[in-house]
């Protein structure tokens, strides 16, 4: 390995306000605050992980202590307070990481460390990371100088938990809340990253990537550096990205529903026992069916689109299947499916459970029998059953005879011949 290697979420972290991703709000209200120089004294950044609170935080200590602001409020890169800081040398930013420095002794010296004037530019910041894992202590003993800190003095604190942050805190700060990164841009992150390295993909590498992510960047590109390290002759291929990543082909979940909808239990249950047997784990075959049949609800109509993580020919077949399917059924077969994982971990018999799942869902085709849903176009990446139309069955249910009333069996009566109690005396005597 060599000695100058950078992972990609490090080698391609955002260095302005223009290069982030997904927060353009944010950034916006940002830069506009620095163009007026109305710097407020803290700020909160929260969010899910990986959606840039560190970069914005870095971003913004440069920026405001930069000497050539440029006319769109972005540091110019070039002077010598932005070189300190890009170069993580500056005498006037302090990261601290509140995981590991969350006692009351931490916070009392930071207290202390304030009132030193900043060496060099403007202000002094400080970027406190989780500061969700700060002790109730230390959050006291934080109150007073993060209220009232000296004009020079800037902090920046970001937490992936909200909700864990004291509301005297939150009073003190200008809270922005980070959102995830929309799949499209992430994928298209990855492609540019992809050229920068002189790879060659396929399209539905990043697709996949960008959605199982869930929103972080950061993830994404771990799991682009995943790919990289086994691209064969610097491709990265489809079905590379399936078998590194450990993914099932959405072609699979296409025959799941199509089974399922069709009422054909007995090909579902082969399906799920091939799979199996080739390794795959079954609660996140089913997380990942219901993820497919919530896909299928919002591709249905226009006005859901917009919540629909696919493009191109992949949404092109989406629509396709949701439209030949019950809404109804989509949703009752989401809440089977759910109710299967949350009780999958605390189960003795999993495999026993998902089966019951899967017949329970194809027992629901009954209601649904008018509509009709043609089976997969296309063969999945991997073998799959001999067969791949499926028609719905057309039996009927058939009611019991009825059943014909036997005679009643009345008690029977006593005979004339009971003994009476005199007799009984003497029988015990």
């Amino acid at each position: 390995m060599s000695d100058n290697f950078i992972v990609s979420a490090r080698k391609y972290r955002p260095q302005t306000f223009d290069e982030m991703l997904g927060q353009e709000a944010i950034c916006l209200t940002l830069k506009s605050a620095i163009q007026q120089g109305k710097i407020a004294h803290a700020y909160l950044f929260c969010g899910p992980r990986g959606v840039g609170k560190t970069s914005a935080a870095r971003i913004l200590a440069r920026t405001i202590n930069c000497e050539q602001l440029t006319p769109q409020g972005e540091a110019c890169g070039v002077c010598a307070n932005c070189q300190a800081a890009l170069h993580q040398r500056a005498f006037n930013i302090y990261e601290l990481d509140a995981a590991s420095n969350n006692s009351v002794d931490d916070i009392r010296r930071l207290n202390e460390d304030v009132y030193i004037r900043p060496q060099q530019g403007k202000y002094k910041v400080y970027i406190i990371d989780e500061v969700h894992m700060l002790s109730s202590g230390a959050f006291n003993a934080f109150l007073k100088t993060l209220e009232e800190p000296p004009g020079y003095v800037v902090f920046i604190l970001a937490t992936t938990e909200k909700d864990k942050v004291l509301p005297t805190i939150l009073s003190r700060c200008q809270v922005y809340d980070f959102k995830p990164i929309p799949p499209e841009q992430i994928a298209e992150q990855l492609r540019r990253v992809a050229d920068a390295e002189g790879l060659q993909y396929d399209p539905r590498s990043f697709d996949t990537i960008a959605r199982i992510a869930d929103g972080g960047m950061r993830d994404a590109l771990s799991l682009f550096d995943r790919l990289a390290s086994t691209a064969q002759d610097g491709v990265i291929s489809y079905e590379q990205t399936l078998q590194t990543l450990n993914i099932l082909d959405d072609e699979y979940y296409f025959y799941f529903t199509t089974y399922l909808y069709s009422g054909d239990y007995k090909r579902t249950l082969l399906l799920l026992d091939e799979l199996l047997g080739k390794g795959v784990a079954m609660r996140q075959l089913i997380i990942g069916l219901a993820d497919f049949m919530r896909n299928l609800l919002v591709a249905r109509t226009p006005e859901t689109m917009q919540l629909f993580p696919y493009t191109g020919v992949h949404a092109e077949r989406f629509a396709t299947l949701a439209q030949q399917i019950h809404p109804l059924f989509l949703y009752k077969s989401i809440s089977k499916l759910v109710s299967c994982e949350r009780n999958y971990r605390s189960s003795q018999a999993k495999r026993l459970l998902v089966e019951l799942t899967f017949m329970g869902i194809s027992e629901m085709c009954g209601a649904f029998k008018n509509a009709t849903v043609a089976p997969p176009t296309a063969a999945p990446a991997t073998p799959t059953p001999q067969e791949s139309s499926v028609q719905a069955p057309q039996a009927t249910y058939q009611a019991p005879p009825a059943a014909t009333p036997k005679p009643s069996t009345a008690m029977p009566t006593p005979s004339a011949a009971t003994p009476t109690q005199d007799e009984k005396k003497r029988v015990l005597r």
